[in-house]
């Protein structure tokens, strides 16, 4: 399954790897690898996870407070947010049209 990140996602998350990163050094490699295998099993088990609306679904990231909230279509899974828990937990809904 191909994975697509929109832009916002991407950001969101490059700057949590680079927070993480600041508190410790590769705790931001950590925090990545961690994302990877969210999506790893996302892309294995797409309608597993939790639904937050009818098309959007959330899968937590183990270790870290976040999810990566997403799409599927097809074989195209879009990565719409990697979302921290504690911090606007329904920012994603913009970026979902």
């Amino acid at each position: 399954m191909k994975i697509s990140f929109l832009t916002p996602a991407q950001t969101e998350f490059e700057e949590a790897m680079q927070y993480h990163d600041e508190q410790r050094v590769g705790l931001g490699i950590e925090f990545s690898k961690e994302v990877v295998q969210a999506l790893d099993r996302i892309s294995h088990y797409p309608e597993a996870w939790s639904q937050l609306s009818s098309r959007i679904r959330r899968c937590l990231v183990n270790r870290f407070p976040y999810s990566v909230i997403y799409e599927v279509r097809s074989e195209l899974l879009i990565i719409v947010a990697i979302q921290h828990h504690h911090r606007k937990p329904e920012s994603w809904r913009s970026s979902v049209k």
